[in-house]
């Protein structure tokens, strides 16, 4: 299922408001097709049949609806849905096909050309911009089911960007689950034996390190992750990544190969890399192969994407 090309018979929920325990926050989203299927949750799946039926009956009406989910009542906990959750979700229901032009706004925010703006009026009156571009639509609303319902304006941040430097055997687990976890990947490997298929990263890049970083300098990569297990390939890796402003570059190895390879760069490029490197890369979580390596690399990226610090 495509989000964002027209004409798509699907509704998107968007999370406008939120307060006390709830599954996600306000921005979250989630696809509904009127095919039955669903990509993205708002709850742990307590909730989503409730929010698929409203979402059907936003995109057979052509018109926002509104959905309010209120779970915070001693008497819901026990004898209501029996969530046990302690929350209220605020939704808004897009009906996609009525929103023509929205794949515009969503591929240049793939692109990451901006982050998305968006605006969104009681009366059902929608404004998004990403970057230089806007559109609007006005396709007429449902009354919001809560009385103190106000514009909601929300920023989705620009998607983050990895570059991985050698597709080995952890990335067959690690780039599925950054790509489920909302990073931008690019693969470099120009040797045959590991070259991998398009679609499993969102770029694929046959190059050598230094000519993939200075192809990458557009991009704007914000995190970079070494890992080619070939000592030549790696050092070439640091020395180029030396001249970037990447924040987050993770070396694969122990410690001792680490130190091997710094002994091989000037001291300019150690100085440069020192404050950025995360080597090993990776959280200790325990386990070992390369799926516990994969799970280790993602939670290390996603704390510092998240917090902007990591162990």
């Amino acid at each position: 299922m495509q989000a964002g090309d027209d004409g798509v018979p699907a509704t998107l929920a968007l999370v406008v408001g939120t307060e006390g325990s709830t599954y996600v926050r306000s921005g979250a989203m989630a696809l509904f097709g009127d095919d039955g299927r669903q990509v993205g949750w708002l709850s742990g799946g307590c909730l989503e049949p409730q929010i698929a039926e409203c979402a059907r009956q936003a995109l057979d009406a052509a018109r926002i609806g509104w959905l309010e989910i209120d779970t915070r009542d001693d008497e819901d906990l026990l004898s209501g849905s029996a969530l046990g959750c302690r929350g209220r979700l605020r939704i808004a229901l897009l009906p996609l096909p009525a929103l023509r032009g929205w794949a515009d706004a969503v591929r240049a925010w793939l692109r990451r050309q901006g982050a998305l703006h968006l605006r969104l009026d009681r009366d059902g009156t929608l404004a998004v911009q990403v970057g230089d571009l806007r559109r609007a639509w006005s396709p007429g609303a449902d009354v919001p089911p809560w009385p103190d319902a106000e514009a909601a304006t929300l920023a989705v941040p620009v998607p983050a960007a990895v570059a991985v430097f050698g597709a080995g055997p952890e990335t067959a687990m690690l780039l599925p689950l950054l790509r489920r976890l909302g990073w931008i990947t690019h693969v470099i490997e120009c040797r045959p034996r590991w070259r991998v298929a398009a679609d499993v990263a969102d770029h694929v890049l046959a190059a050598s390190p230094p000519d993939a970083v200075a192809s990458l300098a557009v991009e704007r990569i914000e995190a970079a992750l070494v890992m080619h297990h070939h000592f030549e390939l790696d050092r070439e890796t640091l020395v180029a990544l030396a001249g970037t402003d990447v924040g987050y570059v993770g070396l694969l190895g122990p410690r001792r190969r680490r130190d091997d390879l710094f002994k091989l760069l000037a001291a300019p490029e150690r100085e440069r890399l020192r404050p950025r490197l995360r080597s090993p890369v990776g959280l200790a979580l325990g386990g070992h192969g390369p799926e516990a390596i994969a799970l280790s690399i993602a939670a290390q990226l996603q704390a510092w994407r998240d917090g902007g610090e990591a162990p």
